[in-house]
């Protein structure tokens, strides 16, 4: 796709490599699922459907004194109900041959069984073979992500702040000009933009309801660049004494009917981008609601322009 970046740029490849180091040393007793709902092998299988339901889990470690004697999961579940769900212990039906990982064993270890053994999930032993725990996928990534989101928190408390506030602004009478191009159809970096300008206007020390709304606006109109243009366009903020500006020009198809569009949940996205959760049809009115001031401007064959005024409190 045409200016496209390719590769990783310095920031994800210093985030990736973190993500790599965080698999290598993590162990299972730190992301494992502690409390974890058992059932013993003479228990009846309508027993294991309830707690699955009950408990919104796809699988049961079947544990026999301290020992791990097998696994009964959804898909078993499915296979004891097919020919008529007969009375039956889960002994019958589960499956004896446990695939387990150890709570001293790291992250990438259990990961390489996910993939060896096609599980969605892996009982945590202790070295005597006891049950400690279960861990999925999901526990792996929650708990990197939990990390990733602590580690960018204190980066961000020793970063040095900018010393450029609102009212420096107000008392030099300056614009400071913010300018993104956006690409089309580029949604894994959809909203990039608008989170950096967030993050612009919160360490301007600007109120955070102007900062929401603002975010907001640029969101949205972030997000028509990247589903309604052929080529892309610009994003732009303007901070100025008086407010902020948000800007979004393209030079796309354009719009037949303003009015039309400007009406709650229309959109000519096509079903593939719907499908991805997208266009669903309030980005301009969304921005509407967050403006003081809004103006829509297009011409069919040229291309359009959505602006958004947002005034400052004053102090």
């Amino acid at each position: 796709m045409k200016g496209r970046a390719s590769g990783i740029d310095p920031v994800s490849q210093a985030q990736f490599t973190k993500i790599q180091e965080l698999i290598y040393e993590l162990r299972m007793d730190q992301v494992m699922t502690r409390h974890v709902v058992t059932i013993s092998p003479e228990a009846p299988m309508a027993e294991a459907k309830q707690l699955m339901h009950s408990h919104r889990i796809s699988g049961l470690p079947v544990v026999a004194g301290d020992d791990l004697v097998g696994v009964i999961s959804v898909e078993d579940l499915l296979r004891w109900l097919e020919p008529g769900a007969s009375p039956a212990p889960v002994s019958e039906w589960m499956t004896g041959k446990v695939h387990t990982t150890r709570s001293d064993q790291t992250a990438v270890q259990a990961i390489a069984k996910f993939g060896q053994y096609k599980v969605g999930r892996l009982p945590v032993v202790d070295r005597e073979g006891r049950l400690v725990g279960i861990v999925t996928p999901g526990d792996i990534i929650g708990r990197v992500l939990i990390i990733l989101d602590a580690l960018y928190r204190e980066e961000e408390a020793r970063r040095p702040r900018t010393r450029y506030t609102v009212e420096d602004l107000v008392s030099e009478g300056a614009t400071l000009t913010l300018s993104y191009k956006v690409q089309p159809g580029d949604f894994d970096r959809a909203g990039v933009a608008a989170t950096r300008i967030k993050r612009v206007l919160e360490s301007l020390g600007i109120d955070p309801p102007l900062v929401r709304r603002a975010g907001i606006a640029a969101y949205e109109a972030e997000m028509n660049l990247v589903i309604h243009t052929d080529r892309g366009g610009v994003l732009r903020m303007e901070i100025r004494p008086e407010g902020l500006i948000i800007e979004a020009s393209d030079e796309g198809p354009g719009i037949g009917d303003l009015a039309q569009a400007l009406t709650p949940g229309f959109s000519t996205a096509p079903d593939w981008i719907r499908e991805l959760g997208f266009g669903a049809g309030m980005g301009l009115h969304n921005i509407n609601n967050c403006s003081d001031q809004f103006n829509l401007e297009s011409e069919v064959g040229k291309g359009t322009l959505v602006r958004a005024s947002i005034k400052l409190s004053s102090k």
